[in-house]
């Protein structure tokens, strides 16, 4: 009769399963930190590119360091949105696979990592200048009170998260001491609401008859009010980024700036193609990633818009 000896494990196999579960613990945190969600922070360089100061390296110094100091807050606010939205996200079929929706953070590394976060942001704001924190703090009080109160309050909730991204191209203004134009701002705002509106859009359809159980203001979005919002907000934002290409103060006098317009329209039209025939438009900077012709179009916008812009100064 052949005796069973459980076997325990020796000191050398208990040390060698630590650090597999280290590795996956980062990831997770890497995850919640969002990293994708960066590429928002590049309206931060909109003053420094359309304010002809790309050519100043002390300039372009200070705006990736105000990008850093968005992009280390931004994460820190993700961190609290979805501990706050841990409960609602479980019943998202997309969502509830987050880190901390599916308890594999704890509040003990989510916090500390708040913390770090908000201090680095601060940091980098400090190095640039006093403005820059301030600005940095109005934004972090925005989408704290978005993220407790004003995402449940039907039209105010995108016009917030319009406002940050106002706020970040304010923050990219000062950081540079060169003001934007009205014009940028308004393309800005008008931008950010096209986006949002087809956030809401995608989360409609995608949850359907579970939308509410998620998000419950989506209830007061229906369809065709969101299809309505997305064609005002995508022929006001062209027509505000045609009156910028010819009537902004700081653009060449020959309205070459007019040259762009057709790869801003092209990538509208290709959003809203992705919207309605692909069903995407829920994480914005995924679409952008993900749709080659998409990202195609916004890097030859970038490409003609920097000719425009510098080629006379260097001839």
């Amino acid at each position: 009769m052949t005796r069973h000896v459980e076997q325990t494990p020796t000191a050398q196999q208990s040390v060698t399963t630590v650090p597999q579960a280290v590795p996956s613990l980062w990831i997770d945190l890497l995850r919640s930190l969002r990293p994708r969600q960066w590429v928002k922070n590049a309206v931060v360089f909109a003053p420094l590119v359309f304010g002809a100061q790309l050519t100043h390296f002390s300039a372009c110094l200070r705006a990736v360091l105000a990008a850093g100091a968005f992009c280390a807050v931004g994460s820190a606010v993700y961190l609290y949105n979805d501990w706050h939205d841990a409960e609602a996200d479980r019943a998202h079929p997309l969502k509830r696979f987050r880190p901390i929706a599916a308890g594999r953070l704890r509040g003990r590394v989510v916090w500390s990592t708040f913390v770090v976060l908000l201090l680095l942001g601060a940091v980098l704001a400090i190095v640039v200048n006093v403005s820059l924190l301030l600005v940095l703090a109005a934004y972090l009080l925005l989408m704290v009170t978005y993220t407790r109160w004003l995402k449940h309050v039907v039209l105010i909730d995108v016009l917030v998260i319009a406002g940050g991204f106002v706020l970040r191209a304010v923050g990219g203004g000062v950081a540079v001491s060169v003001p934007m134009s009205p014009w940028l701002y308004m393309c800005t705002v008008l931008l950010a609401l096209f986006l949002g509106f087809a956030k809401r859009r995608h989360e409609l359809v995608l949850l359907d008859l579970a939308a509410t159980n998620h998000r419950p203001i989506l209830d007061d979005y229906p369809v065709a009010l969101l299809d309505a919002l997305l064609t005002v907000t995508a022929a006001a934002t062209i027509m505000a980024y045609s009156l910028y290409t010819f009537s902004a103060p700081n653009l060449p006098s020959n309205h070459a700036m007019m040259l762009t317009i057709p790869f801003v329209l092209y990538g509208l039209f290709r959003y809203l193609y992705l919207v309605y025939r692909r069903e995407s438009g829920g994480v914005p900077e995924q679409v952008l990633l993900n749709d080659l012709p998409l990202l195609i179009s916004i890097v030859l916008w970038g490409l003609a818009a920097l000719i425009v812009l510098y080629a006379p100064s260097l001839l």
